[in-house]
């Protein structure tokens, strides 16, 4: 069985009930999450040997985390445990023309106060396949972002291939450095780059031209493919370079979709119309963890691409951060099934 390793960090998740305001709540749902983790969660529920690596304190809320990733199936023996909280965000789900907002408690957390050497990289990798990691992490704290870098060089040199998801949060970069002075010696160490327009865009200064995603409630993946190009010839170790496409009608409505490319071939994947999403928070993870999937399990570029779609539009309909679906639902839906009828 193939064994994939993600890193990152978990956060505890504070919502108000339903589509409630901050201001109008007295309570919170509890869910736990975070972007590698969240990959975490729907590789193990695929049958994968999967591993999430983090830094949490060693407290109850940590533990909390810790059980819930376990119950998932997800391997936890060599997360490192200190600092002095687990970090929080807290999520006002939005509706219709209301978008949804983001508001981060993380400092001083586990991840926040990493360092480079607090993890034996080299045990970590040891009969892994596959190392994932997104641009959130080195968004933390300089310390972070050295883990990462430590992290990315050691399965450079022992052969496991490397994931991104570029995952650009302009609320996370404060610790004094730009995403373009420290991302790209991580994103050269990669084999395969996952990011929307925003990401190419606030790391790297690309941009599709006559693309706003602010308006319009389609998009042409082939608008895409010169920043794939870019980006491929920006860090030439990449072997496939990907990019998924929303189009917002809503904060209710959007458009999903995604396109692949190799250094020759663009992939496309066919586009899924979301009338009544559930939850949008952790459609780009599910993208990633069904595209590692796809890749690993399908061994067919183009069954890849349209399987990671698939799964992440299934994880618009599931409430909290992790998509919890089953290959056979990802199947169900790619052969055209989309009635959602009730199964006996």
């Amino acid at each position: 069985m193939k064994k994939i390793v993600t890193f990152g960090e978990i956060m505890l998740r504070l919502s108000p009930p339903g589509f409630k305001r901050f201001s109008q709540t007295y309570s919170f749902d509890v869910v736990y999450g975070g972007g590698e983790s969240n990959v975490a969660v729907s590789l193990a529920n695929y049958g994968l040997n999967t591993s999430f690596i983090s830094r949490i304190p060693a407290n109850d809320i940590g533990e909390c985390a810790i059980m819930e990733l376990r119950k998932r199936g997800v391997h936890t023996d060599q997360i490192v445990r200190g600092g002095e909280r687990l970090g929080i965000y807290f999520l006002e789900t939005g509706a219709v023309s209301r978008g949804s907002k983001v508001v981060y408690d993380r400092a001083h957390s586990g991840m926040d106060s990493i360092q480079a050497g607090m993890i034996d990289w080299e045990e970590v990798f040891q009969g892994a396949d596959w190392f994932h990691w997104t641009g959130i992490t080195p968004a933390l704290s300089q310390g972070a972002a050295d883990a990462c870098l430590e992290a990315i060089q050691a399965a450079n040199r022992l052969g496991v291939t490397v994931s991104t998801d570029l995952n650009y949060r302009k609320k996370l970069w404060k610790y004094g450095k730009q995403p373009n002075e420290v991302m790209p010696a991580l994103v050269e160490g990669c084999d395969v780059i996952l990011g929307n327009e925003e990401d190419a865009e606030k790391h790297f200064g690309l941009h599709p031209e006559g693309v706003d995603v602010t308006h319009g409630d389609s998009v042409d993946g082939k608008a895409y493919l010169s920043v794939l190009k870019q980006l491929m010839e920006m860090f030439p170790r990449a072997k496939k370079v990907i990019t998924t496409l929303r189009g917002s009608i809503s904060a209710s409505h959007n458009t999903w979709t995604g396109v692949m490319y190799d250094g020759s071939n663009l992939y496309e994947a066919p586009s899924y119309d979301i009338t009544h999403i559930v939850d949008r928070v952790g459609g780009g993870d599910s993208f990633m963890a069904g595209l590692i999937y796809g890749l690993l399990a399908l061994e067919d570029d183009q069954k890849a691409l349209e399987f990671a779609v698939a799964a992440s539009c299934l994880k618009h309909t599931i409430k909290g951060d992790a998509n919890l679906v089953t290959v056979a639902e990802v199947e169900k839906l790619m052969s055209g099934d989309k009635s959602g009828r009730v199964s006996r």
